[in-house]
């Protein structure tokens, strides 16, 4: 167990254009906009070049699209800021980016066509060998919660679990010659762990790839079942980090909150830096925590038309850069953090057990999820003050890997 002090950051939406800024991008705006995040006194930034614009066709991956990521990179660097590049987009605030090739007439499908496959690994490899000698390249995300792909998309694209493990493999194991410093993980809503039937699974999050990457948002449910302020929302993260750790095979793999925001449809305005400082807070208390990267540096425009409604408010910074009241909460608690006048991970000794079948998949996954079981429990029991963790019936029939986890009580919930 660690229990270190994590690295901070911002996931990067651009003050101009949002993301349609990589058609074009505009260094004097990215550097404008990287100042200003390096004033919040994170140390990295995650960026999101899109799919279409990198790689129009299947076999072209665009000359042009890759300098930019490098001109990204190298801007960042000028601020102090280490980056890590998202290579499939894929799917941002609520639209989908694919190329042409793989849709309408052509109708492909990115989990399950080998030649998809094959493209979509080429592109890692590339986007890979871009930015690889870059000395603030941190390493690359497959993609944008590419899970969203699979139910409920209205384009959906149908995979196997096992369809999902050889794409996940295909393009995790696609940078050539990889300095180990460098991580290459991937990324999922959280339906991969609150859904039954969905192909994405627990252990894909937590087996595959170079650590854990967990997206916590609490308009899955959570802030309205429960209220926007509760425990159950401010730990959600803490929740969903706990949870990932049920199914890693390594006791000390490390997880990234990649993703954790202030959604206007469930905070007004006023709650959001109490919701800030205390998810932050609650998230520092888990082990082997790598980094909390908020979502997001900017709001959008209220210029661009067809978002719904939350995605215009969820940057630290507003569009002009002005540090929101968010912002400032943020600052101050990353701050803090850095000064050690943050608790930090403690030992966690209870273990809520999540019943799973021989092949580890829960048998109930919705009994994890806001109203489950099991997600109940645990927020009862952490908020009566005990230091709980999640491990699976397997891992609770197998003293060996309890001590391992340093549980040494077990608590079951009554799942019906």
């Amino acid at each position: 167990m660690t229990s270190t002090v994590p690295r901070f950051g911002v996931n990067y939406t651009p003050s101009r254009d949002w993301m349609f800024q990589w058609m074009a991008v505009d260094p004097d705006v990215v550097r404008a906009d990287f100042e200003a995040i390096a004033g919040l006194g994170v140390d990295h930034v995650r960026v999101f070049p899109l799919w279409p614009v990198l790689q129009p066709n299947r076999t072209l991956v665009r000359r042009r699209a890759l300098d930019d990521v490098a001109l990204v990179t190298d801007v960042a660097a000028e601020f102090g800021l280490d980056v890590a590049v998202d290579v499939i987009q894929g799917h941002m605030s609520g639209f989908d980016f694919v190329p042409a090739w793989l849709v309408n007439w052509h109708d492909g499908n990115m989990f399950a066509d080998q030649g998809a496959i094959d493209a979509q690994a080429a592109l890692v490899a590339a986007v890979y060998d871009a930015v690889r000698d870059r000395p603030n390249f941190m390493g690359l995300t497959l993609g944008n919660e590419l899970n969203q792909f699979l139910e409920p998309n209205p384009a959906a694209m149908p995979a196997t679990a096992d369809q999902v493990t050889h794409w996940m493999t295909s393009l995790l194991e696609a940078p050539r010659d990889r300095d180990p410093r460098h991580v290459v993980v991937h990324s999922e809503n959280d339906h991969l762990w609150y859904w039954d039937d969905h192909s994405f699974l627990p252990e894909h999050a937590s087996r595959l790839g170079d650590m854990t990457t967990v997206h916590s948002w609490i308009f899955n449910g959570t802030a309205t079942r429960y209220g926007a302020l509760s425990p159950q929302s401010v730990r959600h993260a803490e929740w969903m980090i706990e949870l990932s750790k049920a199914f890693a095979t390594d006791p000390g793999r490390q997880v990234w909150l990649q993703e954790v925001g202030a959604p206007s449809m469930n905070l007004a305005e006023a709650e959001m830096p109490e919701f800030c400082s205390r998810t932050i807070e609650a998230a520092l208390t888990s082990s082997d925590l790598f980094a909390v990267t908020w979502w997001c540096s900017h709001d959008v425009t209220r210029d661009l038309a067809d978002y719904k409604d939350l995605e215009y408010s969820l940057g630290l910074l507003d569009t002009e850069n002005r540090v929101k009241p968010l912002g400032r909460r943020f600052a101050e608690v990353v701050a803090d953090a850095r000064r050690g006048a943050l608790p930090l991970a403690q030992p966690r000794t209870v273990g809520v057990v999540v019943d799973v079948d021989g092949a580890d998949l829960p048998l109930s996954r919705p009994s994890l999820g806001p109203g489950g079981a099991v997600f109940e429990l645990w927020h009862e029991l952490r908020e009566r003050g005990a230091d709980v963790t999640v491990v699976t019936s397997a891992t609770a029939a197998d003293p060996a890997a309890l001590a391992a986890r340093g549980v040494t009580e077990l608590a079951r919930a009554e799942v019906r």
